[in-house]
């Protein structure tokens, strides 16, 4: 099969066009003719050399999210066909023809969406949803401050918050991204340039501050995040590209009672991944079926362009997704 491999830590020149060994189905899994996958901020920090693949992935393949056709049941599979088109989530491999994922990882596609629409959705929305919804526990009425609302992660909940009736703060770091949000439903835009954004925040609440904050960004940013979230506020750190490390002021959070969280997906054990993947089934695909929810794609290139896909990327030129499309 055909796979874009990392034969480097680098830049995205290290991305390369190659042959590889076709997978096999094992117990419980099933093999996926990937027709789209889906590019993530995970994607390019593998490919630095900073975020290796789970021990079941493979180490020198990309890729988290892909849409495609069952191509073979592995034994222990009965409640897929051969046939069927499926999306999902895996722990790494999908920049390729084939892609071996748990069954129970997998779900059926939107039926109102391509293989590249559908390649867009999971990885973003699964993250926002469980963010956001399962363990900030979002309510109406509540206010949103969303760190990165161009990005993927950051349209998607955009678009859950304004769904779930919350009032949806949104930072970028240019005009362009802030204006393509207000198209999604984006009620208060704050263009980034000095890191400072707290007094705005405030501003904008009348003091009260926001009670969810969708942390994509990290570093000095969560002082900031500190400094404007609501008495008894939720702070989800989902994102940490702005760096690992930064000084908090702890009397704020102890004043406030602030909750601060830390979330990942693809670091997840198989039992939780599956969880998210029902969750994905059950909760966001219903919406995307009834047109509630959208993927927001902003490039698609074909498998061979990973490079540029990820120059692109790391560039912070996309609004939304950037997407590989395999095979029609």
């Amino acid at each position: 099969m055909r796979a874009i491999v990392i034969k480097r830590p680098g830049g995205p020149e290290v991305l390369t066009l190659e042959e590889a060994a076709d997978p096999q189905a094992g117990k419980g899994e099933v093999k996926v003719r990937v027709k789209a996958a889906g590019v993530n901020r995970a994607d390019s920090l593998q490919r630095m050399g900073h975020y290796p693949s789970p021990p079941d992935s493979p180490p020198d393949i990309p890729g988290l999210e892909f849409a495609g056709v069952i191509e073979e049941l592995g034994p222990g599979v009965d409640h897929l066909q051969v046939g069927d088109k499926v999306f999902g989530i895996a722990g790494g491999g999908t920049y390729a023809d084939f892609v071996i994922a748990h069954s129970r990882c997998v779900a059926r596609m939107p039926v109102n969406l391509s293989f590249v629409e559908a390649a867009a959705v999971p990885e973003v929305f699964i993250t926002a949803y469980d963010a956001m919804v399962s363990q900030c526990v979002l309510a109406s009425g509540e206010t949103v401050l969303i760190h990165a609302v161009g990005s993927g992660v950051g349209v998607a909940a955009l678009q859950l918050g304004k769904l779930f009736g919350a009032r949806v703060i949104g930072t970028a770091r240019s005009e362009d991204k802030i204006q393509r949000a207000r198209s999604c439903g984006l009620d208060h835009g704050l263009i980034i340039r000095d890191g400072k954004f707290a007094e705005q925040v405030k501003s904008i609440t009348n003091g009260a501050g926001a009670d969810i904050i969708v942390e994509l960004v990290g570093g000095h940013y969560i002082n900031e995040d500190v400094h404007c979230v609501a008495t008894k506020g939720r702070i989800i750190v989902v994102g940490l590209v702005a760096g690992l490390h930064c000084d908090v002021d702890f009397g704020q959070v102890l004043r406030k009672r602030v909750t601060i969280k830390g979330t990942t997906l693809r670091m997840r054990p198989l039992e939780e991944k599956i969880l998210a993947t029902r969750m994905l089934e059950n909760h966001i695909v219903p919406l995307i079926e009834k047109g509630l929810l959208k993927p927001m794609i902003d490039k698609v290139l074909p498998l061979a362009q990973a490079s540029e896909a990820h120059e692109f990327m790391d560039k912070n030129k996309n609004f939304g997704k950037i997407v590989l499309e395999l095979s029609k």
